[in-house]
């Protein structure tokens, strides 16, 4: 076993809050008092280990101390107690252009973050090309940073961040800032991390995504660890605690402001059919059946797919399928998700589905494990995985 990239030890932090606060020495001799305050406790005894060469989550509400352990990681801040033990160099992106200074243009501030980071200047002139490409602010480098916008703010500060090529990487909200294209930049760049060893910490609330690209979770609510483990499993405690989500009669979780509620999901075969198994590589629909209380204005019909074992596997909804319908009359209807080749390895799969408002911030319904199949082999096969890819081994070719 290796030593991990980062180790938290029985960690508190605490901060004065002051009602009462006396801005200078007449005035404390005047009133004839101290400063009055309370104090905070942001984390309270938080004791967890980064396993090296992983993407690890830190997840909760606001004021969880989510971030402020993420500052005291990046030892930006001291903690009033306990330990941070971190291996190798430490690059941190916790603010929107953090390090940055606004009256200068991008490319003098690339320099000075990359020099607050440890870089050397040799080392930036090295990597600058790169860092402004991954950034895709080419067109403003010589504009003053005062004058971008807060996307490219972060895309900037960002691109520096990962070019110091860190063993560990703290990263605050990025994921909320940026474009699809530059998320997904650093979706592949987190992976390449993970590949060469690195180790990312992130903080987000994109509960979604921290399934997708997080392998391991730490819970905190209010300054206290709640959980930490596998992200997907972590992630739906999480969800069922935070939305007060109830149990379903036959399984699974669900929760909602109950506009509209999925109440039956379905496996249909090509023929019409409702079945509880298919092949592998055959053409199947997931049928959402539900019941609309009232007319509801573009609602976000989605689904994810997941192992038995809690693996979250795939997702898809009608904002990505661009089938968003302008409104939902108040009865009865249902929804299809077309799969023309079912991909999936012989096993048990739970099926998870949502209804949320179209800026997905509001969940209108969400029903954790709505529906299990099984997936039988077929003509489609793998030697090994989840899924199956149109893939095949040729023949040796004698160069």
């Amino acid at each position: 076993m290796t030593d991990p990239a980062v180790r938290v030890d029985d960690v508190s932090k605490s901060f004065r809050v002051y009602r009462d606060r006396n801005q200078s020495l007449k005035a404390t001799i005047l009133q004839r008092r101290r400063a009055q305050f309370e104090v905070f406790e942001a984390l309270k005894g938080v004791s967890l280990e980064v396993p090296e060469g992983t993407t690890f989550g830190l997840l909760g509400h606001n004021g969880s101390g989510k971030s402020t352990l993420l500052k005291v990681m990046a030892r930006i801040l001291r903690p009033t107690s306990g330990s941070i033990t971190t291996r190798g160099r430490v690059a941190a992106m916790l603010e929107v252009g953090s390090g940055f200074h606004p009256e200068l243009s991008g490319r003098e501030n690339v320099y000075l973050n990359a020099s607050i980071l440890g870089m050397s200047r040799q080392e930036v002139d090295r990597k600058f090309d790169q860092i402004v490409d991954f950034s895709g602010v080419e067109a403003f480098i010589d504009q003053p940073v005062k004058n971008y916008s807060s996307g490219m703010y972060v895309r900037l500060g960002f691109a520096v961040s990962i070019h110091v090529e860190p063993e560990v990487l703290l990263v605050d909200e990025v994921l909320a800032v940026g474009d699809m294209e530059f998320q997904d930049k650093c979706l592949d760049k987190f992976a390449q991390f993970r590949d060469e060893g690195r180790t990312v910490v992130v903080v987000s609330h994109g509960v979604e995504q921290m399934k997708t690209f997080c392998d391991q979770v730490a819970w905190l609510d209010h300054g206290v660890l709640q959980d930490v483990g596998d992200a997907t499993k972590i992630v739906e405690k999480y969800t069922d605690v935070s939305h007060e989500a109830e149990q379903v009669e036959g399984g699974g979780t669900r929760f909602g402001t109950g506009e509209v509620r999925i109440d039956r999901v379905e496996l249909v075969t090509a023929d019409g059919r409702v079945v509880e198994e298919a092949r592998t590589g055959e053409a199947v629909r997931i049928r959402m059946h539900y019941e609309a209380s009232e007319s509801v204005e573009r609602p976000i019909f989605g689904l994810s797919v997941a192992t038995a074992g809690g693996k979250h596997v795939w997702s898809q909804d009608g904002r990505v399928s661009e089938t968003v319908p302008d409104r939902i009359p108040a009865g009865f209807g249902h929804v299809d998700v077309t799969v023309d080749r079912l991909m999936l390895m012989p096993d048990l799969w739970d099926v998870s589905v949502s209804v949320t408002d179209f800026h997905k911030t509001r969940v209108i319904d969400s029903h954790q494990r709505a529906m299990r199949f099984a997936v039988l082999s077929g003509h489609e096969k793998a030697s090994g995985g989840s899924i199956v890819l149109d893939a095949r081994v040729l023949s040796p070719v004698v160069d």
